[in-house]
């Protein structure tokens, strides 16, 4: 007598499993994070960047946990994610490749693949840690800097100069202010600067947000310009 498919039918979740593939899934993820600071070669978005990893981790871990015992649970995550549309664009290509391989990582202890995850994932991090991912780590970067600093009428703008260079000096290795321009109300100051290395960037972002809250900031890498 053929047996009958019920498509509807689903294995209960055990909620001690899923709570260890959780626990593991966070330590990982910090793995993860430490690995993408410590030989991450992006410059700007960083500290954005790394705290999105463990929430992209723990919830594929939870999504694959709750639907792999359930066709029609799975059925039904393929139709939604379907409609689903990230309008961030990745502008590095490895922050995509650390976007999958924290999807990775969640996929296979959502499976219940742990032992297997672990080993792989840690295999992986150290294999591209070996070959020097980012070999120009402990090499100077140069850098132009580019500030633009809405101001009231009545401010200084040799003031937020003065502020401005005085931030920058405690943050890189030498800084060479190529053009600055003010108007009724906008400062532009460009800068080309010596940085030892992706930290720097952060934090000269974030000494420079606290200074001026009304301030854009902008990095290019000269290494990376295309040559014409």
């Amino acid at each position: 007598m053929p047996q009958e498919i019920n498509f509807f039918s689903s294995e209960p979740l055990s909620i001690t499993s899923l709570l260890l593939n959780l626990g593991i899934g966070f330590l990982l993820a910090l793995v993860l994070r430490w690995h993408f600071r410590r030989f991450g070669s992006t410059l700007s978005n960083r500290q954005e960047f790394d705290q999105v990893i463990p929430f992209i981790l723990l919830t594929t871990v939870l999504i694959i946990s709750v639907v792999k015992s359930s066709l029609a649970l799975s059925l039904g995550l393929v139709g939604a994610l379907s409609i689903v549309r990230f309008r961030t664009p990745i502008k590095e290509p490895e922050e995509l490749a650390y976007l999958f391989m924290a999807i990775a990582i969640g996929l296979g202890l959502g499976a219940a693949q742990t032992i297997a995850t672990v080993i792989a994932s840690v295999g992986i991090l150290a294999a591209m840690a070996m070959l020097g991912w980012n070999k120009q780590e402990n090499e100077n970067k140069n850098l132009y800097l580019s500030i633009h600093i809405l101001r009231h009428n009545e401010d200084n703008p040799d003031g937020h100069l003065e502020a401005v260079n005085e931030l920058i000096a405690n943050h890189v290795t030498s800084s060479d202010l190529r053009r600055f321009d003010f108007q009724e109300n906008l400062v532009e100051a460009t800068y080309c600067i010596d940085v030892d290395g992706p930290e720097t960037v952060s934090a000269l972002t974030d000494e420079l947000r606290k200074r001026f809250p009304a301030i854009g900031v902008t990095f290019l890498d000269q290494s990376r310009m295309p040559s014409v």
